[in-house]
């Protein structure tokens, strides 16, 4: 599949480079994103929830009324679950929600997840570029040459770049990483990707191994 270059001006620099079908163009295993992308949400989690048991409570543990008789259920002292101020049965405790996925299946997503965006035509191709300082109005510039203002967009670099990196931070529907970070959440969660000229050689040397 050829791609057309493209200048940070939107013009057409009258070059085209080849994706490679081993990324774009395979046989998309749904699955496969389904469960990476469970995993990137699952490992954002904090899971710093915390609830007190009975035996956390402070409390007497004198026992406060009878065993049987009283027409309720059975409690113990003041710190029983079933009296209000009690104990919490089974809650949350802090966890690591991650989980194991092998290293195929994630290459698999990602690859599944350049095969839907290639798919759809939302893969832009720029030359390299950088900025002499960090000003949204010149990352704006850019957007709007591309015809890619007001769309939620994904810029792919070869490597960080602090100044671009700044220039789109205060943008609320553009993002920019890159493309070592690259993965399969960050390529569905836009409408349009838009990848360096570099960076495609750092996403092939990633994904084909």
């Amino acid at each position: 599949m050829e791609v057309s270059v493209l200048n940070i001006k939107g013009q057409d620099t009258g070059r085209k480079v080849s994706l490679n079908d081993a990324i774009y163009a395979i046989e998309p295993n749904d699955h496969a994103i389904y469960l990476d992308v469970k995993l990137i949400l699952a490992n954002k989690r904090q899971g710093t929830a915390k609830s007190k048991e009975r035996s956390e409570i402070t409390g007497s543990t004198r026992k406060l009324i009878r065993q049987k008789g009283g027409g309720g259920a059975r409690r113990g002292d003041i710190k029983s679950p079933v009296l209000r101020g009690g104990g919490r049965v089974f809650g949350p405790k802090p966890r690591d929600y991650g989980f194991k996925l092998n290293k195929k299946v994630r290459l698999l997503a990602r690859k599944s997840a350049l095969t839907y965006k290639a798919r759809e035509n939302e893969i832009m191709v720029v030359e390299d570029f950088t900025l002499d300082a960090p000003k949204t109005k010149a990352f704006m510039e850019i957007l709007n040459n591309l015809k890619i203002s007001g769309k939620k967009s994904l810029f792919v670099l070869p490597s960080s770049d602090k100044t671009v990196y700044l220039s789109a931070r205060n943008l609320q529907r553009v993002s920019v990483m890159p493309a070592s970070l690259l993965n399969t959440y960050k390529v569905l969660d836009n409408e349009v990707m838009v990848v360096a000229e570099g960076a495609l050689n750092v996403i092939e040397g990633n994904l084909i191994k």
